[in-house]
C-alpha cells in the first residue's frame, strides 16, 4: 500500500480503515478484534456500559487482539429534560408507549433512577484501561480529560458534523477529528447546533477540515468500499471510517433480520429520524419510525425514549419481528457485498495492483 498517513502512523495501524463504533449492543469483541488484527482500527461503542463493564470489555478485547483499538463514548449523556426524569414525567409519557407494551405482552416497566450511565464515570474507566484511542461523539470532553488522556498516551478522536465543530475539537487539543457527513448511518453527533441544521456531506466536510485545520482527519459517512476510501484519502483524510459495511457482517451484534434488510432493495432508501432514541439518526424506514414520528409531541427526550424503545426492540427482535428494530443504515448500503468482516477487510486492503485488475 501507499506510504502511511499521519493517522495511520499515530495510531499504529497498517491500513487506513476504521470500523465505526456501534452503540446499543451492536458492537462486539469479535468484530473489533477482527478489524484490528487485519491492520485496521477496530472500535467498540461503549456508551451504554457502566464503568465495570468497560473494564471487562477492555480485558476481553486485549485477550482477542494485541493491536490498537478504540473505545467510544457519548460526551452528552442526556438531552434537556432527560435527567433527572421524575415519576410524574414518566407517568405522563407512558400512554404513548403503553399500546405497544400490551401488543408485545410486556408489563409496564418501573422508572429508573437514571436512564444512561454518567459520562464522567465512564471516562474514569477509559483512563484506567488505556485503549490506544478514545473516540467520542456529541461534544468535546473537558480539557482535564483530554490532558489525562495525553498523559496516558491515549489518542483522542472526536466527531464533527461541521467545520465549526471541527475547529472546537482542534482548539481543545483533540488529536484527530472524524468528519462525519450526513450520509452516515446511525446518529448525527452534532453538538453546536441542532442536528437537523448540520447536514454537510462527507466529501465537502472532509475537504474543508483538511484545508483549514492542521489536525489529522478521518472521513466517515456513505463510505462502503475501497473506492470510497480512496476518494476520502484524495481529499485529505488520513483514513476512512466505515459503519454500515461492518454492521452488515456476521460478527456484528445486530440480528439477521437487520442484515437481510441491509442487503435488500429497501436499503436504497434511508431517512433521518428521531424515532429510535430521541436523537437524530439515519436508518431504513419501518413501523417504529412511522408510528413514533406520529407521536413525536408525546415522546420523552433522550435517553428516556431510547430506554422505552429498547424494551420493545429486544422483544420484537426475539420474536423475529423487525417492526421495532432500529434499522441503522448509511447511504452507502446499496454497495454492500460482504457478510464476513475478514472478507470485507481483505477487499478494503487489497494492494493497488490487485484492485486494478479485479
Amino acid at each position: 500500500m501507499a506510504e502511511r498517513s499521519e493517522v495511520q502512523s499515530r495510531i499504529g495501524i497498517e491500513h487506513p480503515v476504521v470500523q465505526g463504533p456501534f452503540g446499543g449492543g451492536l458492537s462486539t469483541v469479535a468484530l473489533t478484534a477482527t478489524v484490528s488484527n487485519a491492520g485496521g482500527l477496530g472500535s467498540f461503542g461503549a456508551h451504554i456500559l457502566e464503568p465495570d463493564g468497560i473494564e471487562t470489555l477492555a480485558r476481553d478485547l486485549r485477550a482477542a487482539t494485541d493491536q490498537p483499538f478504540a473505545l467510544n463514548l457519548w460526551v452528552s449523556d442526556h438531552d434537556p429534560g432527560g435527567y433527572p426524569f421524575p415519576k410524574e414525567a414518566f407517568d405522563a409519557v407512558w400512554p404513548a408507549f403503553e399500546p405497544y407494551f400490551r401488543e408485545y405482552g410486556l408489563d409496564r416497566p418501573e422508572p429508573a433512577a437514571r436512564y444512561h450511565p454518567r459520562f464522567e464515570d465512564q471516562v474514569e474507566a477509559i483512563l484506567a484501561v488505556q485503549p490506544r484511542v478514545f473516540s467520542f461523539v456529541f461534544g468535546v470532553p473537558d480539557r482535564a480529560i483530554l490532558e489525562a488522556c495525553r498523559d496516558r498516551d491515549i489518542l483522542t478522536l472526536g466527531a464533527a458534523t461541521t467545520l465549526a465543530e471541527a475547529e472546537a475539537l482542534a482548539d481543545a487539543g483533540v488529536d484527530i477529528v472524524l468528519a462525519t457527513g450526513f450520509e452516515a448511518g446511525g446518529h448525527r453527533p452534532a453538538f453546536l447546533e441542532p442536528a437537523e441544521a448540520n447536514l454537510v456531506g462527507t466529501l465537502p466536510l472532509t475537504r474543508q477540515i483538511a484545508a483549514h485545520l492542521r489536525v489529522p482527519v478521518i472521513a466517515a459517512g456513505g463510505i462502503a468500499d475501497r473506492a470510497g476510501i480512496d476518494a476520502a484519502l484524495a481529499l485529505g483524510a488520513g483514513a476512512a471510517q466505515l459503519g454500515t459495511a461492518f454492521l452488515a457482517c456476521a460478527e456484528s451484534g445486530t440480528n439477521d433480520a437487520h442484515r437481510d434488510v441491509l442487503f435488500s432493495p429497501r436499503a436504497r432508501h434511508t431517512v433521518l429520524t428521531r424515532a429510535y432514541t430521541g436523537r437524530l439518526a439515519r436508518g431504513i424506514p419501518n413501523r417504529v419510525i412511522a408510528e413514533m414520528e406520529a407521536r413525536a409531541d408525546r415522546l420523552p427526550p433522550f435517553p428516556v425514549q431510547a430506554w422505552f424503545l429498547g424494551h420493545l426492540k429486544h422483544t420484537a427482535i426475539a420474536s423475529g419481528d423487525e417492526d421495532f428494530a432500529s434499522l441503522y443504515a448509511g447511504q452507502g448500503a446499496p454497495l454492500l457485498r460482504h457478510r464476513k468482516a475478514a472478507d470485507l477487510m481483505a477487499d478494503l486492503t487489497r494492494p493497488a495492483e490487485a484492485r486494478a485488475v479485479a
